[in-house]
């Protein structure tokens, strides 16, 4: 190794992560979107297996885009043994509860901003808990708890009971069909007409989709254990940053370990990412260490980060990417431009608004960045 990569390995934030995230974030608010405008109007035999994997499965089992979210909350893991160390010797826990307890208002209420339609206004359509960013307030609240007073096998304790509180009820109350699992039941006792999907009907009564089944209430568990894991990864990378070839092979070990339980408990529990199945939260784990390592392996190992600088534009800002992207649009503005061309480009006009959308995002970041203007939550 060179000697500048040598500082990176021993630097304490790996720009990896950045990298990673930003990689998340540049799927999510501005490829995927763009492709999935191209594939309306374009039935390409190369572009459909790559749509196919940047959807949702409908029930069991995993594609590409289904780790997306798991990533999110796996990520804030990975970080929060070096913020937390801050933390370590400090007998009293009332300034870190305060900064928790603060991010976790901020995470929630910007998920309902994103997802929970609280900027409609309207009582009738206010969902409470819908959104990625409220999943990873939970797993973060969760962890910082275990952070805070649990020793490491006692986190690893703890980690295993959620994985088995939650699994327990599913095996035993209901089955893994959309209307008959456990975690459904809990969502709409919990959340009644405050859950994602209600519609209302003519007589002023509400009912919930049919087609709407994701979970978050019961699922807190596995959005625990999601972060959890992402902690424990963080945890090798603080202990072995001066041994970058143990810390690989620690983290090979750990993936493929975490990928054979989830297949074990894939016996009992079927893979659902909807209701984040303990299986799932397993196999998306192990397939999350691989990506970190593979970015750990090709950014700070190898030092090959030139080609892949311009993601921390999206990962240094990437709440307020997820944010921006998710609540407002450009598209007046890119319409406003290029009306023009709508009679020339047919149905490929919308692939351009699309793309200009997010694209004006893009700018907005990379001024932001140019800037140094980061904001954090």
């Amino acid at each position: 190794m060179t000697q500048q990569t040598n500082q990176k390995l021993k630097s304490k934030r790996l720009e990896s992560l950045d990298i990673l995230r930003g990689f998340i974030l540049f799927l999510l608010v501005f490829l995927q979107p763009v492709l999935v405008a191209l594939g309306r109007v374009a039935d390409s035999a190369i572009l459909n297996p790559i749509l196919y994997q940047l959807n949702h499965v409908s029930w069991e089992g995993l594609r590409f885009w289904d780790l997306i979210m798991p990533l999110f909350l796996f990520i804030t893991g990975v970080t929060m043994p070096f913020s937390f160390s801050r933390y370590a010797n400090l007998k009293s826990k009332r300034e870190p509860y305060k900064r928790i307890i603060r991010r976790v208002f901020l995470l929630f209420l910007l998920g309902m901003v994103v997802q929970g339609n609280l900027l409609g206004l309207d009582p009738k359509h206010l969902y409470l808990y819908s959104n990625t960013l409220q999943a990873i307030a939970v797993g973060y609240l969760i962890a910082s708890v275990f952070q805070l007073h649990l020793s490491g096998r006692g986190q690893i304790i703890g980690t295993i009971l959620l994985l088995l509180i939650y699994s327990i009820p599913m095996l035993v109350v209901g089955d893994f069909t959309p209307d008959g699992n456990f975690a459904e039941q809990i969502e709409r006792i919990v959340l009644g007409r405050f859950r994602d999907g209600v519609h209302w009907l003519e007589d002023g009564t509400w009912a919930f989709s049919p087609h709407y089944h994701y979970t978050w209430i019961w699922s807190s568990l596995t959005f625990g254990v999601t972060v959890m894991l992402g902690v424990f990864a963080g945890t090798m990378i603080r202990k072995y940053k001066d041994n970058p070839k143990l810390l690989m092979r620690n983290l090979l070990v750990y993936a493929l370990s975490l990928l054979v339980l989830g297949g074990i408990f894939s016996i009992w529990i079927p893979v659902i990412k909807t209701i984040w199945t303990s299986s799932m939260t397993l196999i998306s784990g192990g397939l999350c260490v691989l990506f970190l390592l593979l970015f750990y392996f090709i950014i700070d190992y190898k030092g090959f980060s030139r080609g892949f600088q311009w993601l921390k534009i999206y990962g240094m800002n990437s709440i307020f990417a997820y944010v921006v992207g998710m609540v407002i649009s450009f598209r007046s503005i890119a319409q406003s431009l290029c009306y023009g061309l709508a009679p020339k480009l047919g149905d490929y006009y919308s692939v351009l608004i699309t793309f200009l959308n997010y694209g004006i995002l893009f700018l907005i970041l990379r001024l932001l960045y140019k800037h140094k203007r980061f904001f954090k939550v």
